[in-house]
């Protein structure tokens, strides 16, 4: 039996040494393919770059066609042909891909700058007066990280731990086209430069553009608010009149309300149009702009709808006795008044937003966060950034963060959404983690529904 025990043994090692050369040999296939794939874009790219400077007969487009920068941009424009500059880069405290946020909100402490390229402002202040006045801003980037430029139609959302859902569902940075955006909170400004946080930005990010975070616009939550309150502020609507010298026109509405309109040749009430001032009653006038008090403007659909209104019912006064005793109104019907249409869009309950379910509830549960007491003394040791401190001092130092407890706020923010890829989940549960926060290297380890913190030694020391 022994004999055959040890055969078998040095059996199942030589096929494990195989299995191995395989996956290695297997490895480098397609490491060749990808290389083999990325050189055939470039090659497609430069033969586009080439067909595009020539015209149908074989002739070069620049001795036909006069040079004119501003018009070739133009037609570039206009058939698609997109360049883009990056407006800046990002200076972050996430140094790698391996532990930055998947999202801005999971890591509120997180910090970053951004400088605006002189090279695309020849004064990049001038660009950021007025930005100060919010307090978030669109950040639209460019994921520039990806590896390889491959992408798929379906991909695998680590919040699904697994499964797969199309590309344009989530918000995955493997795309045809590598933009991101993100909802970044700004701090402050000086000068060119853009304090942010809140952020899920590597350092060296390129950035494409900027815009202010606007909820009256961005928001159909706040919208649907704006518009209730609108609609609640005209729920009831006065009466109406209007002051003219030589007529003068009244509806009896009921016993409360008037509506009265009259003519006048003033060009300056014309000018100034129709106003509604409120009073003890509800009955209103329409008076002079010096004399009123709290008024409202008018459209001028509303003015024509008036005059409209004055001229039939002048028109009835000219008529006949037994046509105008036909079409006058009886003083004792109550007739309600026009209500005026405000331009603003309506946003109703169809405008409510709607997310995916694997968003609220997530296949992969949220983590509990805790440092061994070696990690915590260690990250104690960190002095917060722009701290004056002897140049002589060897204790570390944050470049962007300002405490030790915002860092472990970081950490816990980071490690709490569980950053780890569906592959590292299921495949390598038991090996460390590593990832850079600022200027300090963050050892941990995952178990079952909890992440811990063994160690936080300074970026680059061994």
């Amino acid at each position: 039996m022994t004999p055959r025990c040890e055969h078998c043994g040095d059996n199942v090692k030589k096929i494990n040494q195989q299995v191995s050369v395989m996956r290695k040999e297997i490895k480098n296939l397609r490491q060749t393919l990808d290389g083999a794939v990325r050189a055939h874009r470039k090659h497609l790219m430069s033969l586009q770059t080439a067909m595009s400077k020539i015209d149908l007969t074989g002739h070069d487009k620049k001795d036909c066609t006069p040079s004119s920068p501003s018009l070739s941009a133009q037609d570039a424009l206009e058939q698609g042909k997109i360049r883009m500059v990056p407006i800046g880069y990002i200076s972050s405290c996430f140094s790698m891909k391996n532990g930055t946020p998947r999202q801005p909100t999971i890591c509120g402490t997180s910090r970053a700058q951004l400088q605006i390229q002189q090279s695309v402002f020849n004064n990049p202040e001038h660009a950021l007066v007025g930005l100060e006045q919010y307090s978030h801003v669109w950040i639209i980037f460019l994921f520039h990280k990806n590896g390889h430029l491959s992408y798929k139609a379906k991909v695998k959302p680590p919040r699904l731990n697994g499964q797969r859902v199309g590309v344009y569902s989530t918000r995955s940075p493997h795309r045809p086209n590598s933009l991101g955006l993100t909802l970044a909170k700004l701090d402050t400004i000086q000068g060119d430069t853009l304090h942010l946080s809140g952020i899920d930005m590597i350092a060296g990010t390129p950035v494409l553009d900027i815009k202010p975070y606007i909820p009256e616009y961005d928001s159909p939550h706040t919208r649907r608010v704006l518009d209730s309150q609108q609609h609640e502020s005209n729920r009831d609507l006065p009466t109406v009149s209007e002051n003219k010298e030589t007529s003068s026109l009244n509806f009896d509405l009921d016993q409360d309300a008037q509506f009265k309109l009259e003519d006048s040749r003033n060009d300056k009430d014309e000018d100034e149009g129709l106003y509604l001032r409120g009073k003890s009653e509800t009955c209103l006038s329409l008076t002079d702009s010096q004399t009123a008090g709290a008024q409202l403007f008018l459209p001028r659909e509303t003015v024509s709808l008036l005059k409209e209104v004055e001229s039939f019912v002048n028109k009835d006064e000219t008529s006949p006795p037994d046509c105008k005793s036909k079409n006058r109104v009886s003083d004792n019907v109550k007739t309600e008044p026009p209500a005026l249409i405000m331009d603003w869009p309506c946003y109703d309950e169809d405008s409510s937003t709607t997310i995916a379910d694997w968003i609220r509830e997530p296949l992969v549960s949220s983590l509990d966060v805790r440092f061994t007491p070696n990690a915590q003394k260690q990250l104690e040791e960190f002095l917060p950034a722009h701290l004056s401190e002897p140049s002589d001092c060897e204790r570390p130092r944050f470049k962007f963060l300002r405490s030790p407890e915002e860092a472990a706020a970081a950490i816990r923010g980071v490690l709490s959404a569980d950053p780890r890829s569906v592959y590292r989940r299921t495949r390598c549960r038991d090996r460390l983690f590593f990832f850079t926060l600022d200027t300090a290297d963050i050892t941990c380890w995952f178990g079952q529904g909890f992440a811990e913190v063994l160690q936080v030694r300074p970026a680059g020391s061994q």
